[in-house]
C-alpha cells in the first residue's frame, strides 16, 4: 500500500529534479559503463562488468522508488492554512523560558528538514509539541536532554 507524503513546492521540484537527473544522466552513464566492460571480453570474470550491473540495478530502484513517492505526492496548499495555530509550514518563534533564549522554527514536511536553516521536521518532538498550539501558549516539550519549556511568541508563514 502507498502512502500519501505531503511536500512544499520547493520540495518536490526538487524530487524532480533528481528523477530527471537519474533518468538522463546516470542511466545513460551506466548503459555506457556497461557497454565498455562488455566489449572487454569474457563477463563470467569481468569485475567491470559486474560492477556496472549492480550500479545499474541499485539505480533502477532509486529511480523506481523516486516514481512512486512523486506518484503519491500532494503539495501543501499554504492559502488553506490558518496563520493563529502553529501548522506545517508554520514559522514559529519560540522562548525557551529556562534558558530565556529565542529560536525560530520552520515545521515542514520530514524530507525537508534542515535544522542548520531552521526547518524541523513535523515529526519530530518539538513540532508535535507546538503543533495545534496560538501564539501566548506555554508548552512543555519531552526531548532526550529532559522536559523543555517553551512559549510561543509569534506565528508567520
Amino acid at each position: 500500500m502507498t502512502q500519501i507524503k505531503y511536500y512544499t513546492q520547493e520540495g518536490l521540484q526538487k524530487l524532480k529534479e533528481e528523477l530527471d537527473y537519474l533518468l538522463n544522466i546516470e542511466r545513460p552513464h551506466i548503459s555506457q559503463m556497461i557497454a565498455e566492460a562488455r566489449d572487454k571480453g569474457d563477463l563470467s570474470e569481468n569485475a567491470e562488468y559486474d560492477a556496472a550491473k549492480n550500479a545499474q540495478g541499485m539505480l533502477e530502484l532509486k529511480i523506481s522508488k523516486l516514481q512512486e513517492i512523486l506518484g503519491n505526492a500532494r503539495v501543501i496548499d499554504e492559502s488553506r492554512l490558518d496563520n493563529s495555530k502553529v501548522f506545517i509550514l508554520s514559522t514559529v518563534k519560540v522562548k525557551n523560558l529556562k534558558t530565556n533564549t529565542e529560536v525560530k522554527y520552520t515545521l515542514v514536511p520530514e524530507n525537508e528538514a534542515d535544522i542548520k536553516l531552521g526547518r524541523i521536521s513535523v515529526n519530530s518532538p518539538i513540532a508535535q509539541g507546538l503543533l495545534g498550539r496560538c501564539v501566548g501558549d506555554t508548552v512543555e516539550i519531552r526531548v532526550p536532554a529532559g522536559l523543555i519549556p517553551l512559549e510561543i511568541i509569534a506565528i508567520e508563514r
